[in-house]
């Protein structure tokens, strides 16, 4: 039977992209979203992803969340944490709300998820969990300082995970992406875009959301087994660690 896979955010850009890739590869999808119904609607009809709403900060919601989601397809295999927010401001003009919003969407909503299927994963002896930080979460980013913890965050939690439950079938890896071309992105002036995006990125363009999901693909791969701990960088050579 095919795997199940649950996408976080999965409903628009990044997540869709990835959710899309994963039911073409095989598996049973399930995509995870927070506030636009619209959008989602339209994801579900347009794929035949099923689509579930819940609050991914909110550890009670998700283990809700999860269980129904088991429930109609069966349980989940593969997580994919793409869930995020951004909520920008310099660190001495930013008020508590913005950081705290941007920990929870990002950061904790890893830990929610992961918790709530990793005793799962265990006992089953297989799983794949791939959450997705950022090239600021490795380099650091002016008016980001919320965002750039958050994904950092990511990467430490997601490398004790895969160190706890390498023994068990389980690897847990990272994919930093630099920018990607999503409608958030897309929607910066061309003027900017062109003076202080693209001159960055050694390779003169921004990923396509496709291109995040291949590297997905393949780290939730049953033959990607020897591969966890791992932050796999796709920023087209904008930062090299």
């Amino acid at each position: 039977m095919a795997r199940v896979a649950l996408v976080t955010g999965g409903t628009r850009g990044i997540g869709a992209a990835i959710a899309v890739m994963l039911k073409g590869a095989g598996y049973r999808v399930a995509a995870n979203y927070g506030g636009n119904d619209e959008a989602a609607n339209a994801f579900e009809a347009r794929t035949g992803i099923p689509v579930h709403k819940f609050d991914v900060g909110d550890f009670a919601a998700v283990k809700a969340g999860v269980a129904t989601v088991e429930a109609e397809l069966g349980p989940i295999e593969v997580l994919v944490n793409n869930a995020g927010i951004t909520h920008d401001g310099m660190l001495h003009k930013m008020g508590e709300d913005a950081w705290h919003a941007v920990i929870r969407t990002n950061l904790d909503s890893v830990f929610n998820l992961t918790r709530a299927v990793i005793e799962g994963m265990r006992a089953r002896g297989f799983g794949r969990i791939v959450s997705i930080s950022s090239i600021n979460g490795q380099k650091g980013q002016m008016g980001q300082a919320n965002y750039s913890a958050a994904k950092a965050g990511v990467i430490g939690f997601t490398k004790a995970v895969a160190l706890e439950n390498a023994g068990k079938g389980i690897t847990a890896n990272v994919i930093a992406p630099g920018y990607v071309g999503t409608d958030m992105v897309r929607a910066v002036p061309e003027e900017v875009m062109k003076a202080k995006i693209l001159p960055q990125i050694p390779v003169g363009r921004l990923a396509e959301p496709d291109e995040v999901a291949r590297c997905v693909l393949f780290l939730v791969a049953d033959e990607a087994g020897f591969v966890t701990g791992s932050t796999l960088t796709a920023n087209g050579g904008q930062y090299m660690v």
